[in-house]
Parts: structure tokens; sequence; C-alpha cells
């Protein structure tokens, strides 16, 4: 398998389930300003969309979209325990907290790294990050994780999203459930070494 991604962006979950999930798998890194490949290949020929992530399945599939990937993921390696079992009341928990992290928290933090977006657009994202934040916080302050005791899918999303709140400025101390989860999940070794090979790990 191979997973296009660019360093930090959303791909990062996938690319955490990945490792964590032992997979073999190789990477390549995708310019999203001129949507070329590290190989000189033009990404909208792997991808339409021309965003990451995108798996290439290596038998001629390639999927798309961070939630479906992942746990497509988890589901071809059950012995890692990333996603319980389709049809059960906790495997509809991971999907409702995927999305909500892809509609209520991803889509917030997107106007702020936009720069045509107006200051009444940003401030609109951050006031609904305040609310939305705050939820996944109370989840948090009983569990280690989004689901329970288990890491899932989900945490390597919401991860993910989290790791960008100091890139645009949100300040997570309001809620110190969120900053002890993020160094929980970022002290696992997966992330770390997700985190090496996307040349993010400081």
């Amino acid at each position: 398998m191979k997973l296009y991604f660019s360093p930090g962006a959303c791909s990062l979950s996938p690319h955490i389930v990945l490792r964590e999930a032992g997979f073999d798998f190789t990477l390549e890194k995708v310019n999203l300003r001129n949507r070329q490949t590290a190989s000189g290949v033009d990404y909208t020929t792997i991808n339409p969309k021309g965003y990451v992530p995108a798996l290439d399945l290596g038998n001629g599939e390639v999927l798309t979209e961070g939630p479906a990937i992942v746990q497509y993921l988890a589901d071809q390696a059950p012995q890692s325990h990333l996603a319980p079992p389709c049809g059960t009341l906790e495997r509809a928990r991971v999907q409702e907290w995927l999305n909500f992290i892809g509609t209520e928290l991803h889509k917030n933090f997107s106007p702020l790294f936009n720069p045509a977006a107006s200051d009444d657009t940003k401030e609109a994202a951050r006031a609904n990050l305040t609310r939305r934040l705050t939820i996944a916080a109370q989840a948090l302050e009983s569990r280690p994780y989004l689901i329970g005791e288990n890491f899932s899918v989900a945490d390597a999303y919401l991860f993910t999203v989290l790791s960008w709140a100091g890139l645009v400025g949100v300040d997570l101390s309001p809620w110190p459930a969120l900053r002890t989860y993020q160094e929980r999940v970022g002290a696992r070794p997966s992330v770390q070494a997700a985190l090496e090979a996307e040349g993010l790990k400081r």
C-alpha cells in the first residue's frame, strides 16, 4: 500500500493508523499547492479531488477520505482493535466521533488556514471551535480515549486535528483534558514514528 500525504495534514490520521496496525506501506509526499507528488506525478490523476489523503491499495484501487480509509484499515487488521466490529453500537460510536471531528472540528479549522477567509468567517469558525472543543474535552475528562480505554481510529483523527491548534492561534489551555490527551496520544510509538517520518517531530 502507498499513502499519499502532506506533512501534518489530515493524512496524518491514516498514517498513524497504518503504523498502529503494523501494515507494510510506503509514503509519497504531495505538494498541495501545485498538486504534484514527490515523484513528479500529477496528483489529480491519482485522486481527482486534489487533496490528501489517498491510499493506493496496490490492486488498482485507490481509497480516499480519511474516515473511510481508517475504518477500512481497522477492518483489515481486526487484531489491532482500532475499531469495534461493524454492526455494534461501539462501532457506531466510533463513526459518530469520526463524523463529529470531520464536520465540526476539521471544517472549522479550515478557514483559519485560508488567507482569503474574511475576519468574520474566521471569528465564526473560532466561536464554533470553542463550543465543539468543549464537547470533546468533556468526553475525555472521564476516559483516556474517545470511546473508552482503547485507542481507536477516531483518536488518530482527533489528535491530528488538535495538532493544528498552535499553528492557527487556537489556545487549548481552557481544556486541560485536551492538552493531557494530546500528550498521551503523542507519546504512542506509532504517533512518534509518523511524526518523524513526516518531518514533524520536535
